[in-house]
């Protein structure tokens, strides 16, 4: 089994769009990241664990499951990256491999000597990127297998039929 371990606040640090969307409002930039990392999750089958600081968010530990995604606030004294170094502990075993995201060179060191393996965030946004292009990929070949009418129908007539397909009229 592989297991994710995401530097939340890393991460929209680093990712130029959630970069842009944390100036106006970090929940909105927290949101986008899990939803990333969701369909990352689900594209590639690994188990994803999203660490935030808990300074960010005022307030006591919580964990909480978007998706199939696992998000951890940290305790209120608890940063990130203890979290992180405690989690890459807890779950490397021998038939678990752990990678972690983060850019931050200290914490990358830190877990590479617990024998899980780093991936910054210009790694993990280039292989979320690759993700989402091979996606769109398959939804057009989906879409180009679709079997074409028998009889020629114009475009707006098509268009009227699929919508009283779907209720929309």
């Amino acid at each position: 089994m592989d297991i994710l371990l995401v530097d939340g606040y890393n991460i929209i640090g680093a990712w130029p769009y959630l970069q842009k969307l944390k100036k106006d409002g970090l929940a909105e930039a927290r949101d986008l990241l899990i939803e990333k990392m969701a369909e990352y999750q689900a594209y590639t089958g690994f188990r994803v664990i999203i660490v935030f600081d808990a300074h960010m968010v005022k307030g006591i530990e919580k964990k909480q499951k978007n998706y199939r995604v696992e998000v951890i606030f940290t305790r209120e004294n608890e940063t990130a990256d203890e979290r992180i170094e405690k989690l890459a502990i807890s779950l490397s075993n021998i038939k678990t491999q752990v990678h972690v995201a983060t850019s931050d060179f200290t914490e990358q060191w830190a877990i590479f000597g617990q024998g899980a393996l780093r991936k910054s965030a210009r790694e993990l946004l280039n292989e979320m990127n690759s993700i989402e292009n091979r996606i769109q990929h398959k939804v057009k070949k989906i879409e180009q297998k679709r079997p074409a009418s028998k009889i020629a129908i114009p475009e707006d007539v098509m268009e009227k039929l699929e919508k009283w397909r779907r209720g929309d009229v």
